[in-house]
């Protein structure tokens, strides 16, 4: 007997249903085939929904201006009189004595020109990034607080001095999560350089580890061990769920173990990353024409690397990584970075010449995609440089917290924007100043995460990435 769909036709009892053929199921069906894959659609974080892998609601507390951040590292600390401060005062003084220890005052070597509808003064180590000046937020008010490299880049990266505290990746990783639960949230593009302060400026800190920055490389393989041992992915698999039920019984007999729990999770990405990765990073996807916007075809192989993790960071976050850090390469100078004590414009020139194009290339690549609006660059270093030197060739420049220079650009921010300044010699911030708790305040704000319920509770307190400090900077907010 052939099978029917229904005992009956209605308005006809008795009659018996012919059974459908296969091309009316489809054409009465086509319809739900739609649905269907809108349902699976809407379940992915990337359409909106809210990522399920922590168990908490990891909703924004507001409507957010940007979904994701890249920060561009600038280790050593940049000279803001070189870059976006100009200080007409300091070629009057140029040479002239500081104090009475010796020090004697530094004028700026390079020459600023305005740029953009803005009229924003720009040094002329940065051409490339110039020409997008309209689309910048300069801070020219920042203050730190020791002229320290490793507390300084501590500082920068956890809002604290000292190491244990979770980054800011790790933060924004933790109120957010990652749009795409086959890439970490919290990457850090890397060029085998550790900066001061050590791996504790990419660490989850107190949060559960898999909210620590993920390490990839710029030369040789990006991540050590992600391709499988073995070549069967049954057994691969067999071995992954063996050493979760291990694992899950210990944590079981332990209670409830966030670290044990976190090693769980870490070893299911690391799984799911072994597809996806190497397709993401893979640039021969990329046209030469954009390739060649990022720098890739130089003859300079700092500035090929830079360009090449740049590159990579917007095709991370295109894919669904909501934090990437790009760090430089081993730039010019002893400690290779911007820490030009001494050799101050062959050491800033070289830099600038490997970082400049790349950055800038973000920003216009970011806009032709349509991904500017959604996503914020940072670019900012540990300090500035002082205006004074005690050097007799007066070629250098030391650690300077007092005041100094970042810029924003992207989700939320007013670009061909001035915000603060420094007294006319640069010494100091004086008005409007910013500090690193504001700065710290403001991203978060951008990304829709109120700095203050942003919290952890960890040896008996409440935790935030500002501490008990920051408010939003919003003069610079569009």
């Amino acid at each position: 007997m052939t099978p029917s769909f229904g005992n009956s036709i209605a308005g006809c009892p008795g009659r018996i249903r012919q059974p459908y053929s296969r091309r009316e199921v489809l054409a009465t069906t086509a319809t739900g085939f739609g649905a269907l894959a809108l349902s699976a659609l809407l379940a992915e974080p990337s359409y909106g929904a809210t990522p399920k892998s922590t168990g908490r609601d990891l909703q924004p507390h507001f409507r957010p201006k940007a979904k994701r951040v890249i920060f561009c590292f600038m280790d050593g600390g940049v000279g803001h009189m070189d870059s976006f401060d100009p200080k007409p005062k300091l070629h009057e003084l140029h040479g002239k004595k500081f104090n009475d220890t010796g020090r004697k005052w530094v004028g700026c070597p390079w020459s600023f020109k305005t740029y953009g509808q803005s009229g924003i003064p720009v040094s002329e180590l940065f051409p490339y990034t110039a020409r997008c000046i309209d689309d910048i937020a300069v801070i020219r008010s920042m203050k730190g607080d020791l002229p320290l490299h490793p507390n300084g880049v501590l500082y920068l990266h956890t809002g604290s001095n000292n190491a244990g505290k979770p980054s800011l990746g790790s933060w924004i990783n933790y109120g957010l999560g990652s749009e795409n639960e086959n890439l970490p949230g919290y990457v850090v593009l890397n060029h085998d350089v550790v900066p001061c302060g050590g791996m504790e400026n990419f660490s989850n800190g107190f949060l559960p580890a898999s909210y620590q920055g993920t390490i990839f490389r710029a030369a040789g393989t990006p991540i050590e061990n992600l391709a499988p041992a073995d070549k069967s992915q049954r057994i691969q698999r067999a071995k992954l769920a063996l050493l979760k039920e291990q694992d899950t019984q210990f944590s079981d007999a332990l209670g409830i173990s966030d670290a044990v729990n976190s090693a769980i999770k870490n070893y299911e990405l690391a799984y799911r990353m072994q597809s996806l990765v190497p397709d993401v990073l893979d640039l021969s996807r990329e046209t030469e024409v954009t390739k060649k916007l990022y720098g890739i075809d130089s003859t300079n192989k700092q500035k090929q690397a830079y360009a090449t993790q740049c590159l990579r960071a917007r095709r991370l976050i295109e894919s669904g990584v909501r934090f990437v850090e790009v760090n430089c390469p081993n730039l010019y100078g002893a400690n290779g970075t911007w820490d030009q004590h001494g050799k101050l414009k062959e050491g800033h020139e070289s830099n600038a010449a490997v970082t400049d194009q790349s950055i800038a290339a973000l920003i216009q690549d970011l806009k032709a995609r349509g991904l500017f609006e959604e996503t914020l660059i940072l670019w900012a270093g540990e300090f500035g440089r002082t205006p004074h030197t005690g050097r007799p060739d007066l070629d250098g420049r030391d650690h300077h917290p007092e005041g100094f220079t970042v810029w924003l650009a992207g989700g939320g921010v007013r670009g061909g924007t001035i915000y603060g300044n420094t007294d006319e010699r640069g010494v100091h911030a004086v008005e409007n100043v910013v500090t690193m708790h504001d700065l710290h305040a403001t991203i978060l704000h951008l990304l829709g995460l109120d700095h203050e319920r942003l919290t952890y509770r960890f040896g008996g307190r409440d935790f935030r990435l500002t501490d008990v400090h920051g408010h939003v900077v919003k003069g610079i907010l569009s």
